[in-house]
């Protein structure tokens, strides 16, 4: 199948000023590494697992475009990062945020990969 779409490609190739024609040049210039989890298993078919992973930080960097404050657009980027590092962590957000705020009162850092399931 991948042969018969890398000689498709090779045909459309004459598009190249419509937005097709562009995909296919990619597809084409790109071919190997597109194709190569057929010969390595390891390799996923797509990158849904990563986008869905960044999904919430990059909503979170566009709304806060507008802040008025650098020191304000800082937090909350540390913010979305230690968030974020929890849920990779599989530890639930608001558990990580409680016992963070509670080690602090105690003086204490605690680190998302720190926090009991």
């Amino acid at each position: 199948m991948l042969a018969k779409l890398e000689a498709w490609l090779w045909s459309q190739a004459v598009l190249k000023t419509l937005s097709i024609g562009k995909a296919e040049a990619y597809a084409i210039g790109n071919w190997q590494r597109l194709t190569r989890f057929v010969s390595d298993a390891r390799i996923p078919l797509d990158n849904n697992a990563t986008e869905r992973a960044i999904r919430g930080l990059v909503v979170g960097r566009k709304n806060h475009y507008g802040s008025k404050s650098r020191n304000g657009t800082w937090a909350s980027a540390t913010l979305y990062t230690v968030l974020e590092t929890a849920k990779l962590h599989d530890v639930p957000v608001a558990a990580y945020l409680r016992a963070a705020v509670l080690a602090a009162d105690r003086g204490e850092v605690l680190l998302p990969w720190q926090c009991q399931r």
